[in-house]
């Protein structure tokens, strides 16, 4: 591919995302059906949609872990959809994913957890790598629990814990895959304020998949709701809730008929 390939920006700032005409079926299941989106930086874009209805995957081609049918994805000025593993790599190292479960390692200690990434794609030395993880717990209200095991901790600590090892390597952009899922409201409160502090302190740009209306209210800049693998609305939370789309108010009422759901 002959797109310009950009360079890891070092100062922490966000990064742009842009989705062109996206298509994505399985078999005969058509799930994103020509997606327009966009993520500016130093922003938090919150997409919305019922179960199956693409969001997940929105977030995997993002990756680079599944290509697109058609169209494309772009990260600041580089075309992403279709680079050679190999040069997707410099890109991958400028993206922190938030998985919805955590995914920690459970034999791992935290330190070890957060050391693995920095170990993998850094230069940082011994000394550093440890002052990056003792920042970064600290960051997320973490400090002192470098030598727990994820079993020793709670679901909302361990949700912090992989914050934490999502942003190890200071990256530009934050996919966040239904980050309260699973955590009761104060827990998810507290997810919730992590992810507007770490666009504020570190200008992070977040793109988040979520459900949960009270999420949205807190983190979006900016909300898009996915139906029927289009995009039905976007705009502000505010704009969002006042649509009188009826498609859209069955979905935030829960009396919608999640057209285009899959799974």
């Amino acid at each position: 591919m002959s797109e310009q390939h950009t360079h890891p920006d070092s100062t922490g700032r966000g990064a742009s995302v842009r989705m062109r005409g996206v298509t994505k079926s399985f078999g005969s299941a058509h799930v994103l059906k020509g997606v327009d989106l966009y993520a500016k930086p130093g922003t938090t874009t919150v997409v919305l949609g019922p179960s199956g209805s693409g969001k997940s995957v929105l977030l995997r081609l993002l990756v680079g872990l599944m290509p697109p049918d058609s169209g494309e994805i772009w990260f600041d000025d580089t075309r992403v959809d279709g680079l050679p593993e190999a040069d997707m790599d410099p890109v991958r190292t400028q993206l922190g994913f938030l998985f919805q479960l955590s995914a920690l390692f459970d034999s791992m200690t935290v330190s070890e957890n957060l050391l693995f990434p920095l170990q993998e794609h850094s230069r940082l030395s011994k000394v550093e790598r440890r002052e990056r993880v003792r920042e970064t717990l600290a960051m997320v209200d973490m400090a002192g629990a470098e030598t727990k095991f994820p079993a020793q901790l709670s679901g909302g600590q361990q949700r912090r814990i992989a914050l934490a090892r999502a942003i190890m390597l200071r990256p530009r952009l934050v996919l966040y895959d239904e980050p309260t899922t699973g955590l009761d409201p104060v827990r998810a409160r507290g997810i919730n304020m992590l992810i507007n502090k770490l666009k504020r302190e570190l200008g992070i740009t977040g793109l988040v998949v979520t459900h949960d209306l009270h999420s949205v209210k807190m983190v979006a800049d900016r909300v898009v709701l996915l139906l029927g693998g289009k995009v039905r609305i976007e705009g502000t939370f505010e704009e969002v809730m006042a649509s009188d789309d009826p498609e859209v108010q069955g979905f935030l009422t829960g009396r919608g008929s999640e057209i285009g759901a899959t799974a």
